[in-house]
C-alpha cells in the first residue's frame, strides 16, 4: 500500500446520488491506517488546480452521512474539460500535497482525466494511485451495464411521463417533452416505464440512435392523434437527421454553445417550443404542451432509486477498496449478475476513457419510437423500490335517454 494522503473530487453534471460515491470513498479510506488525511476538491478539477481543498479527515461521520442521503454535488463541480497541460498542472499540485490516492468521480470526460494524470504520474516515477468512480444521468458510460445516477433520474423520467399521461388522458390534446441526452437515448427511453396500459403515453419515443426526420414525426403525431384523440410525445435533446445534425439547428437559425463548444440542445426549451409550432402550423392541432425536463431529472430531491443509492455507496467504497489492496489504476464498473444483481470490476482507464455508450439495438423496437420489453426488463429493477401505480375508473356506461 502507498502512504500518503487521499484526494475525493466531483466532475460534471450533479446527480441524486453522487454524494454517497463521495462519502462512500472518504468513509472507507479513513478506516485504512496507511492514509494521513482525506481531502476533498472543492468544485474539481477547477478546484485541485487552485489548490482549493476541504478537509474532510475533521468531518463527522453523521454529516458525512446527512450529505450522502443529499442530492446534488456536495463538494461542488465544474465542467473543466482538462487538457494535457491541464492534466499536468493537476499532478503538480497532487504531488506538492503528497497525494498518494485520487479518486475522481464522474462520467466520460472524467474518465479520460484520470488517464491522463495516471499518465503523467507514471512517466514522471511518481507512486500516485488513480481511481474513477463511474458517474453519469446519461448511462453513457462504456463497459458498464448501468452508471449511478441514471437510475434515479430514469425513475424522475418515468413518473414524470406517468403523471402527465393521466393529465393528457383527462384533457386531451398533445404534450411533448424533451429529456436530456445528447448521444445516448437511455432516460428518454425510460419514460416507456410510465406506462400501464397499451392506450396510455407516451405513444412515441424519439432517441439519438435513430436518424429523426420532422415530416415522419408530424405522421406519426397525426396517426396517433386520429387513434387515440391524444398524443404524448419524449424526445431526447440530441434528436438529429440524417446527416447528424441536431434538429434544432434545422428549426431555429440562432443557436447557443456550451463551455465545452457543443450547441446548446435544450436548455433553453427552444427544440420544444419549436416542435411545437411545428405540429401547430402543419397539422391545425390547437391544444399541443411542451416541456423540458432541464435539470429537474438531476437532483430531483424527492425521486432517488434505493438501488441507486446503494450501488452508488458501494462504487465509492470499491475503488478505495480496489486502490488499497490492488496495484494498478482504473475505473471501476458495475456488471450485472443473475436476474437482479451486480458486482464491481476494476477495469484499464483505457478501455472507459472518453468512450461513449449508446442504446443496444435490442432496447429499440423495430419501429424506432418505441422500446422493446428487454429494455423493460433491463430499467425496472434498477427504478427501486416503492414505484407508484396509476389507476382508471372502469367504463360502466349508462344508456343515454334524450341523446340516443
Amino acid at each position: 500500500m502507498l502512504h500518503g494522503k487521499v484526494l475525493v473530487a466531483q466532475g460534471g453534471g450533479p446527480t441524486a446520488v453522487i454524494n454517497q460515491s463521495m462519502v462512500g470513498a472518504v468513509l472507507e479510506s479513513r478506516k485504512f491506517r496507511n492514509v494521513d488525511l482525506v481531502y476533498g476538491a472543492h468544485h474539481g478539477v477547477r478546484g485541485i488546480v487552485n489548490e482549493d481543498f476541504l478537509d474532510l479527515t475533521q468531518e463527522t461521520s453523521h454529516n458525512l452521512e446527512m450529505v450522502a442521503q443529499t442530492p446534488s454535488s456536495g463538494l461542488g463541480s465544474t465542467r473543466d474539460k482538462p487538457d494535457l497541460k491541464y492534466c499536468h498542472e493537476i499532478f503538480e499540485v497532487l504531488k506538492a500535497h503528497g497525494i498518494a490516492y485520487f479518486f475522481y468521480i464522474g462520467g466520460n470526460d472524467s474518465s479520460d482525466t484520470v488517464r491522463i494524470v495516471s499518465e503523467e504520474a507514471r512517466k514522471a516515477g511518481y507512486p500516485l494511485r488513480c481511481i474513477h468512480i463511474p458517474k453519469t444521468i446519461d448511462n453513457d458510460l462504456v463497459l458498464n451495464d448501468h452508471t449511478p445516477g441514471f437510475p434515479s433520474a430514469a425513475r424522475f423520467v418515468a413518473q414524470a411521463f406517468m403523471g402527465v399521461n393521466l393529465d393528457n388522458a383527462a384533457l386531451r390534446g398533445i404534450y411533448l417533452a424533451v429529456v436530456m441526452g445528447r448521444h445516448a437515448g437511455f432516460l428518454t427511453a425510460a419514460s416507456a416505464l410510465g406506462k400501464k396500459f397499451p392506450e396510455d403515453g407516451p405513444h412515441l419515443i424519439y432517441i439519438p440512435e435513430r436518424t429523426f426526420r420532422v415530416d415522419s414525426f408530424l405522421t406519426d403525431v397525426k396517426a396517433t392523434y386520429d387513434k387515440y384523440g391524444r398524443c404524448v410525445v419524449a424526445l431526447s435533446e440530441g434528436i438529429h437527421d440524417e446527416d447528424g445534425a441536431p434538429i434544432i439547428t434545422k428549426l431555429s437559425k440562432a443557436t447557443e454553445k456550451d463551455a465545452h463548444g457543443n450547441i446548446q440542445l435544450s436548455g433553453t426549451g427552444a427544440l420544444s417550443d419549436l416542435l411545437c409550432e411545428e405540429i401547430k402550423g402543419k397539422l391545425g392541432i390547437k391544444r399541443v404542451r411542451g416541456d423540458t425536463f432541464g435539470y429537474l431529472q438531476r437532483s430531483f430531491i424527492g425521486c432517488v432509486s434505493d438501488v441507486d443509492q446503494r450501488e452508488a455507496r458501494e462504487v465509492g467504497e470499491k475503488a478505495v477498496q480496489f486502490a488499497m489492496w490492488g496495484d494498478q489504476d482504473g475505473s471501476v464498473t458495475i456488471q450485472r449478475t443473475g436476474f437482479y444483481s451486480v458486482d464491481y470490476k476494476l477495469l484499464p482507464l483505457a478501455a472507459v476513457a472518453g468512450k461513449t455508450r449508446v442504446m443496444e439495438d435490442h432496447f429499440i423496437a423495430e419501429s424506432g419510437t418505441d422500446v422493446t420489453d428487454s429494455f423493460r426488463m433491463y430499467l425496472r429493477p434498477l427504478l427501486g423500490s416503492g414505484m407508484p401505480d396509476a389507476f382508471r375508473l372502469r367504463l360502466n356506461s349508462v344508456p343515454r335517454i334524450l341523446k340516443k
